[in-house]
C-alpha cells in the first residue's frame, strides 16, 4: 500500500469514528458545533481547518510513531524522501515526532529538511552531488544524485552578480528567487577584484556571536524599543584564498580555506562540529541554540573556548605528475572524467601538535571536478555542510587570471 493510500485509509477510519460520536451526541443538536472550533468570528473555513488538524492530531502517539518510523526507514532517497517531509507538514504533533525520528546527515547520511543543508555531512561515506552551470543566466544549481541523467533533487542554487570591486554569488534554496530579503536566501560568496580571496557569508550566525549578544543587550537596556533589523549577510563563516602564480609556472591552483565556523577539534578523536537545528535569527527570542552533532550545547569553559577559537583549515591535496599522460593527476575514484584547472580535493591542514590521526589528515573532505560541458560533481562529508561545500566550489568558477 502506498503512503497516500495509507493516509487515506487512516482518514476514513477517523471520519467513521467522528460520525459515530456525532450520532451519539445528536440530542445536543441545539449547540452550534462551529462555535466551539472557530478561532475568530467572521473567518470562514477556519473551523473546518481546525477540525481537520484536530482529526490528525488525535491519532494515538504509539500508532503515529510507528507510521512515521516505517515511512522514514522505507524512503531513503529522493523523490520518495518527500513522504517524510509530508509527514512533518500534517500538523504540529506529526512535525514534532518526525523531527525526533529523522537524524542529522552526519548520523543517517540523508538530506531531508532544508536545515539539513546547514548541518555536517556523514563521516563514513560522502554525499554525492553534481552542479549544473547555466552560462546564459549566470546561475549554478546543486543537485543530489550520482549523475545528471538520474531523477535529481535540487538542493541549492546560486546566481553570479558582478560588481565593480568583485563578484557575489547569492545562494538560495530555490532557483528563481535570489532576493536577500527572501526567506529562501541562505547566504552568499563574495570575492575581491582579482578573484583570489573569497568570504562565505551565512544568513544566520554559526555561534553565539557578538551580534546576538548586542541584540539581547539592546532588548534588556531598551525594552520599549524595537531592535534594529540585522542584515542577513553579515555572518562571515569562512575565508578562501588562492595562491598567486605570477611566474606562470605549470601546475594546478593552490587554495586554502579557513573555516571560522568549524573548530579544528571537530576532526579530532571524539570531536563534534556545530550543528544548527533550525533556521534562526538573533532577533528571535525563541530560536534554538546551536548544538553539536550529539545534541549537546557547546561548553563554555576556558579550555573548550580556546579550542573553539582555533578554526579548521583546509588545503587542496597535492596532485602527482603523470609522465605518460603529461598532466597532473588526482584519484577521484571515477567521479571526475575531464581534466580541468577547476578540479580539486580538500584535506585538513593540521599542525603536528594537534591530536589528529594520519588517516583523518589524508581523508578527502571535499572533492570537485568536471565530467562534461557545464556539469561538475561535488562530493562532501563531515565536517562540512552542503552549503559550505557548495560555496567553496563556487569560488572555483570565478575568473582568476593571476592564479593560473
Amino acid at each position: 500500500m502506498s503512503f497516500t493510500s495509507f493516509l487515506w485509509e487512516i482518514g476514513n477510519i477517523s471520519n467513521k469514528s467522528s460520525r459515530k460520536r456525532h450520532r451519539l451526541r445528536r440530542g445536543q443538536a441545539h449547540i452550534n458545533p462551529e462555535a466551539s472550533f472557530s478561532s475568530s468570528p467572521g473567518s470562514p473555513g477556519s473551523s473546518t481547518v481546525q477540525i481537520e488538524q484536530r482529526k490528525w492530531a488525535n491519532l494515538p502517539p504509539e500508532l503515529l510513531l510507528d507510521i512515521i518510523q516505517r515511512v522514514e526507514q522505507r524512503e531513503q532517497c529522493w523523490p520518495g524522501r518527500r513522504d517524510v517531509v509530508a509527514c512533518a507538514s500534517v500538523c504540529r504533533s506529526w512535525r514534532e515526532i518526525t523531527k525526533d525520528i529523522v537524524k542529522t546527515p552526519e548520523l543517517c547520511g540523508f538530506l531531508t529538511f532544508p536545515i539539513s543543508l546547514k548541518q555536517p555531512g556523514p563521516r563514513d561515506t560522502p554525499i554525492q552531488c553534481f552542479i549544473r552551470r547555466e552560462r546564459a543566466t549566470s546561475t549554478f544549481r546543486l543537485y543530489m544524485g550520482l549523475s545528471p541523467g538520474e531523477l535529481s533533487k535540487l538542493l541549492l542554487a546560486a546566481k553570479r552578480v558582478r560588481r565593480a570591486t568583485g563578484t557575489d554569488f547569492v545562494i538560495s534554496l530555490v532557483g528563481d528567487d535570489f532576493s536577500r530579503s527572501s526567506n529562501k536566501y541562505v547566504g552568499k560568496l563574495r570575492s575581491n577584484f582579482l578573484g583570489t580571496k573569497f568570504n562565505i557569508f551565512d544568513s544566520q550566525p554559526s555561534t553565539d556571536s557578538t551580534v546576538c549578544s548586542s541584540c539581547e543587550l539592546c532588548r534588556k537596556t531598551h525594552p520599549g524599543k524595537v531592535a534594529p533589523r540585522v542584515t542577513t549577510s553579515n555572518h562571515n563563516t569562512a575565508k578562501i584564498s588562492y595562491e598567486l602564480n605570477i611566474l606562470r609556472t605549470r601546475g594546478p591552483r593552490r587554495m586554502q580555506c579557513i573555516m571560522n565556523s568549524i573548530p579544528v577539534s571537530a576532526i579530532e578523536e571524539g570531536g563534534t562540529a556545530p550543528t544548527p537545528t533550525a533556521f534562526t535569527n538573533c532577533l528571535d527570542e525563541h530560536s534554538s541554540p546551536l548544538l553539536d552533532s550529539a545534541g549537546r550545547r557547546p561548553q563554555v569553559g576556558s579550555t573548550s573556548r580556546s579550542m573553539q577559537n582555533v578554526p579548521l583549515v583546509l588545503k587542496n591535496k597535492a596532485p602527482r605528475w603523470h609522465e605518460q599522460l603529461q598532466c597532473w593527476c588526482l584519484n577521484f575514484k571515477g567521479r571526475v572524467t575531464v581534466a580541468s584547472v577547476k578540479n580539486f580535493q580538500l584535506v585538513a591542514a593540521v599542525e603536528p601538535s594537534e591530536n589528529v590521526t594520519i588517516t583523518e589528515q589524508e581523508n578527502v573532505i571535499l572533492q570537485f571536478g568536471k565530467i562534461g560541458k557545464d556539469i561538475f560533481t561535488m562530493d562532501y562529508c563531515y565536517p562540512l555542510s552542503a552549503f559550505q561545500a557548495f560555496a567553496i566550489c563556487l569560488s572555483s568558477f570565478d575568473t582568476k587570471p593571476v592564479c593560473e
